[in-house]
């Protein structure tokens, strides 16, 4: 089945110090199905790497390397978003606008989501929408 992708999830995978249950059966789960991302994956993304360039933990190359990689996964940008309903989230559930894009995108496809972020999750779950892990 279809999910919704986090860049919490993605970001576990780019800096090799970091595991998680979650971000490895997200991983697995994309050898079998395709995963739905906002429009605004693409910066966190890349502000994930640039911050990790920084920080000293990735180097240009890793970044690099890292962008090719998701190249190869099957991820879709959904690039329609439902305003009403991602403020109606954030309000609800004290989320940011951005994390309020993806519980929009997961619940209006009717996917689950996969996240590390505990509010996001905790929304998830009230929402009624699954969580992949």
């Amino acid at each position: 089945m279809a999910f919704v992708l986090d860049a919490s999830v993605c970001a576990v995978w780019a800096l090799a110090d970091e595991t998680h249950p979650a971000a490895d059966a997200a991983m697995e789960q994309l050898d079998r199905d395709n995963a739905l991302v906002p429009s605004l994956w693409w910066f966190e993304i890349r502000n994930v790497l640039i911050t990790n360039e920084r920080r000293k933990r990735l180097t240009v190359e890793d970044s690099d390397a890292f962008l090719k990689l998701l190249e190869g996964f099957p991820i879709w940008t959904e690039s329609d978003p439902d305003e009403a309903a991602i403020l109606g989230f954030a309000r609800k559930y004290q989320l940011s606008v951005y994390d309020a894009a993806y519980l929009d995108v997961a619940h209006r496809n009717s996917l689950p989501l996969a996240t590390l972020d505990k509010a996001l999750r905790a929304a998830a779950e009230a929402a009624g929408v699954p969580l992949l892990v």
